[in-house]
């Protein structure tokens, strides 16, 4: 049947179908017994903000979808908003001003109220904490009211993101020396869980390290290959879950990583790889001063787009996905909500390849930089030139 050989095409037509039925409900009806200017309007649900101002039904989906993608300093599992209470467990909080002032984030009761701390008062907004008094006022400039002028002390809290990434990095120790283990006891097999892995690790190497990197170099880069693909895919499939944690899809995560590569592939350059860098062989002089600048700007555009790669593509699945299964609340519908299930349940098997395939291809990158950094490109001419010999004699 049609229907099951194209499921998802299948779906989409439907839920643009039924969208003329299901927006209907909220539209403004005129009542034919009163005058022409007085109009009946269907209740809307309203939710009110921190500022008190007040949100309807998509305005709240819309800030529900914000605050997932975000970093806080509380790892909350669930909240009842009709109790106003969150369940879920406080982190601490690591502050430097004038001092080192450590203390739990549930003083802030989940920005509701103003912590204070040896005589200091801060103010958490939008997953910010800025120095206020006692009442915890925030001044702002202008008519802008998401970015305060207070001061804001450097922050070293362990927040949600950071959490998880210790919980990441606690994981991949005891797997890979679990690993290590089971090779030494067995033999060079592997046992347990690291039968499931250890395919991982081989392709890694067999397929992406030694064909970029070479036989001769690629052992020093395995550590860094090996830690790079599974971190940013644990962190990945982290993400998919209802722990609501999205710390691949955070700018700084990317940017560290994506630094990381570039540190070392500028200090593995050897002399042929800054040489065709600064001063490229076989090119007229007056092309070289051109194409100089030109080369440098690419090794800082190189690990550029390893960052906005994997921030966007990671950050772009999470809000389609929040935003398919806010859906669900806004058609109110028994055709529209179980539509918008099964898309979301679609979606979510087609994110965790992508969870894998952005640790694949952030890793095939920065192996093909190791590559790159390392390559001796006199031995690669000179075997050219024997080829090209070879086949000069062949004719």
């Amino acid at each position: 049947m049609v229907i099951f050989n194209k499921p998802l095409k299948f779906i989409m037509a439907a839920m643009l179908a039924v969208l003329p039925f299901t927006a209907s409900a909220n539209a403004i009806q005129e009542d034919s017994h009163k005058s022409a200017d007085t109009i009946e309007v269907e209740s809307v649900e309203v939710v009110v903000d921190e500022h008190g101002a007040g949100l309807d039904v998509k305005s709240k989906n819309k800030a529900h979808i914000l605050h997932h993608v975000q970093d806080s300093h509380d790892f909350t599992f669930y909240s009842d908003e009709a109790e106003g209470k969150h369940y879920g467990f406080p982190l601490p909080v690591i502050l430097i001003d004038g001092g080192l002032k450590v203390f739990s984030s549930a003083k802030f009761n989940h920005g509701e109220a103003v912590a204070e701390v040896d005589g200091n008062y801060y103010k958490l907004h939008h997953g910010k904490i800025y120095k206020t008094d006692a009442k915890g006022t925030l001044t702002y400039e202008g008519d802008h009211h998401d970015h305060p002028t207070n001061v804001r002390p450097l922050d070293f809290s362990i927040t949600k993101s950071v959490l998880m990434i210790m919980i990441t990095c606690l994981l991949m120790i005891w797997l890979f020396r679990s690993l290590a283990k089971s090779y030494a006891k067995n033999g060079g097999v592997p046992s347990g869980v690291g039968r499931f892995f250890e395919p991982f690790v081989v392709y890694i190497r067999d397929e992406i390290a030694i064909p970029n990197i070479g036989e001769k170099h690629y052992k020093k880069y395995m550590s860094y290959l090996l830690t790079i693909f599974f971190f940013i895919w644990f962190l990945n499939i982290f993400g998919l879950t209802p722990l609501g944690v999205n710390v691949t899809g955070n700018f700084t995560v990317t940017a560290a990583l994506a630094i990381l590569t570039y540190l070392i592939t500028t200090f593995s350059g050897n002399k042929h790889y800054w040489g065709h860098i600064f001063w490229m062989p076989g090119v007229p002089w007056p092309m070289k001063i051109v194409l100089a600048p030109i080369e440098l700007l690419g090794t800082i555009i190189k690990p550029f787009s390893l960052m906005i790669r994997l921030y966007a593509n990671i950050l772009a699945g999470h809000i389609v996905l929040m935003s398919i299964i806010a859906l669900m609340f806004a058609f109110k519908s028994w055709i529209g909500s179980p539509l918008s299930f099964v898309l979301a349940f679609a979606l979510s098997f087609l994110e965790i390849l992508v969870a894998l395939l952005q640790a694949y291809i952030f890793t095939m990158l920065s192996a093909l930089y190791f590559g790159a950094a390392v390559d001796d490109h006199g031995h690669s001419e000179h075997h050219h030139d024997d080829e090209h010999g070879v086949v000069k004699a062949h004719h």
